[in-house]
């Protein structure tokens, strides 16, 4: 028995139960020990109470607000860089109102057929005079939301002119004559001029991605189409995604090969669809994203009597107001003009203001 050897139990610690940290403490154990701080506690503790969920939250509202009143910032400096008053005699044919947002204003808004500066159409004017291709009152702000659009083939009474088209007034006396010229044939007031500048108009709509239009079949060659340094536009019936230079061909579109007797009523309807698609993008959340490059380029696709904050206001209108169907004024055909009975500008000039 002398001669038997000692039996021995060898016990083995789990990994990582002695295992000791950076400052020599006991991590295995101290796991095992909930009431024992451990390195770096506090500090995560003290992250987990300053990224609560609630803070997260108001973070994202402050670079929200942040964006957003850097936009602000950028369409009322670019407003300002863009702004072109309209000379005295235009200033002094408008009639006043309040804010564009708040109260009712009536909106002349006027396209011309004037060739952009590059264009390669042979005998084209570029900057010379031109006749409005697009007249569109709108009537805007204090929850008023209305469009009335003149056919360019009206005939009208132009102060000092005589009796012709009614998009002739622009073409002898710009956008103050134009003023002129619907105020008397309407018998309404102008609270401000809008020019839509066809040569930054594109760039707009490319800010926002461009557009969603539905219709039917276009082809049209506007100025002459690509083979006489113009533009072709070509669109299938359905939806189409146009962007900047599609759209504004799109709005100036006369001519549809697609359907020759399209008139005026028809082009009016197309650019009803194209605001409508506008205001649509405007509001999509998508364009929060695009906002401080929205905001740039949208004073620069117009040229106003209004200073940045009422133009501001002009757009905030738009983008929040309704959708109304734009009406046209309907005349009757008289030589190669529309002759629009006097009844009839009554009633629509009626249903316009209380729009």
């Amino acid at each position: 028995m002398a001669d038997e050897k000692p039996k021995y139990t060898i016990y083995r610690s789990r990994p990582r139960l002695l295992r000791r940290g950076d400052d020599g403490s006991r991590e295995g154990l101290d796991d095992l020990r909930e009431d024992v701080p451990r390195p770096g506690d506090a500090r995560r503790r003290r992250l987990a109470e300053r990224f609560t969920f609630w803070r997260v939250i108001g973070y994202m509202a402050l670079a929200a607000v942040g964006w957003v009143l850097i936009s602000l910032l950028l369409f009322l400096v670019s407003a300002q860089l863009q702004r072109q008053d309209v000379n005295d005699a235009a200033g002094s044919a408008l009639d006043g109102a309040g804010y564009t947002l708040t109260s009712p204003n009536t909106i002349l808004v006027l396209g011309s057929d004037a060739r952009i500066k590059g264009t390669k159409e042979p005998g084209a004017n570029v900057g010379g005079p031109s006749r409005s291709d697009t007249i569109l009152l709108m009537r805007v702000g204090g929850g008023r939301a209305a469009r009335l659009s003149i056919p360019r083939d009206t005939i009208a009474d132009i102060p000092g002119r005589g009796r012709d088209k009614i998009n002739a007034a622009y073409a002898h006396g710009g956008p103050a004559l134009a003023i002129q010229t619907v105020k008397g044939f309407l018998g309404i007031e102008v609270n401000h001029v809008v020019e839509v500048n066809f040569a930054n108009f594109p760039a707009f709509i490319d800010s926002l991605g461009g557009v969603n239009y539905t219709g039917g079949c276009v082809v049209s060659r506007i100025n002459g189409g690509f083979s006489n340094g113009g533009y072709t536009l070509r669109l299938r019936r359905g939806t189409n995604h146009l962007n900047g230079r599609q759209a504004l061909a799109l709005a100036r579109t006369r001519k549809n090969e697609c359907n020759p007797r399209e008139n005026d009523l028809s082009r009016a309807r197309r650019q009803q669809k194209i605001l409508s698609a506008i205001k649509n993008r405007l509001l999509s959340p998508t364009t929060f994203v695009r906002l401080p490059l929205v905001s740039w380029q949208a004073p620069k696709a117009v040229r106003s009597d209004m200073a940045g904050p009422s133009l501001l206001g002009l757009f905030g209108s738009v983008a929040t107001g309704g959708s109304p169907k734009t009406r046209v004024l309907r005349g009757s055909p008289q030589g190669s003009g529309l002759v629009v009975p006097d009844d009839v500008k009554r009633r629509e000039v009626q249903r316009f203001l209380s729009g």
